[in-house]
């Protein structure tokens, strides 16, 4: 069995596996459910088809060999569109997203989608500051504002965003220059105190899942997996045995 891809939080919170059928299986990612599973060799996760199906691939690079990476193209897209033919004729939003404690973006996305898009990243807060009627122009905003704000946020920036808050003076400030049309506030019932220690398994009990971050209690330490990370490894039963990183405070 194989780990084909995931599911953000936004979008169900799952892992996607296949057993080379071609049917696709979705591993929900509930709080307090358990996990073992033990990694083992790595490759291409191969493709969904537009019915649904998973083709595979035994080609040694991952996640994705190069016949079967894509990129989205609209990601690049900066108000100029790199299509043949521009096709995001309905209304965007452009927003600000928070991560705490002080990292703030700027990204984009259809309007109807919004929630569900500052969940998929697991951003602490968003703010709604533009709407407008098609992509492109909403592109063109986003690109005048990373003159001044990020538009992208690593990983690493993300895991210690687990546990902190988020500085409200600084988020204030950041909002300041914008017409705000609404505010939203996430919780991922983490309950974290400390933030996790950064690993790649898939063994231990769900805490919880923000974004792609997908944060488990194993022993007496919690760790944070970021799902990417575990795409194209076959799953074998039975949780992990290699020894893995330990928190401080689980030696106590």
């Amino acid at each position: 069995m194989q780990l084909v891809g995931y599911q953000p939080s936004g979008r169900g919170s799952a892992l996607l596996v296949s057993d080379g059928s071609g049917d696709i299986g979705h591993r929900p990612l509930e709080a307090g459910d358990d996990l073992a599973y033990s990694l083992g060799e790595r490759h291409c996760a191969g493709t969904i088809d537009d019915d649904g199906e998973h083709v595979s691939c035994d080609r040694p690079s991952t996640p994705y060999c190069d016949y079967h990476t894509s990129t989205w193209v609209c990601a690049r897209c900066t108000g100029t569109c790199l299509k043949d033919e521009m096709d995001c004729h309905e209304e965007h939003a452009v927003y600000i997203a928070a991560f705490a404690p002080d990292t703030f973006k700027v990204g984009v996305t259809k309007r109807w989608r919004l929630e569900t898009r500052l969940r998929e990243q697991g951003a602490d807060r968003g703010a709604h500051v533009h709407t407008v009627s098609n992509g492109k122009i909403a592109r063109e905003l986003e690109a005048e504002i990373a003159t001044r704000l990020p538009d992208r946020v690593r990983t690493g920036t993300k895991v210690a965003a687990l546990g902190a808050t988020v500085d409200e003076a600084g988020w204030a400030a950041t909002l300041d220059e914008f017409d705000v049309i609404d505010t939203l506030e996430f919780d991922y019932g983490l309950g974290l105190e400390a933030r996790p220690v950064r690993e790649t398994i898939a063994s231990g009990t769900v805490v919880g899942v923000k974004g792609r971050l997908l944060v488990l209690e194993n022993g007496a330490t919690t760790y944070a997996v970021d799902m990417r990370d575990l795409v194209g490894y076959d799953l074998e039963a039975g949780r992990t045995d290699r020894d893995l990183q330990s928190s401080l405070g689980s030696f106590g």
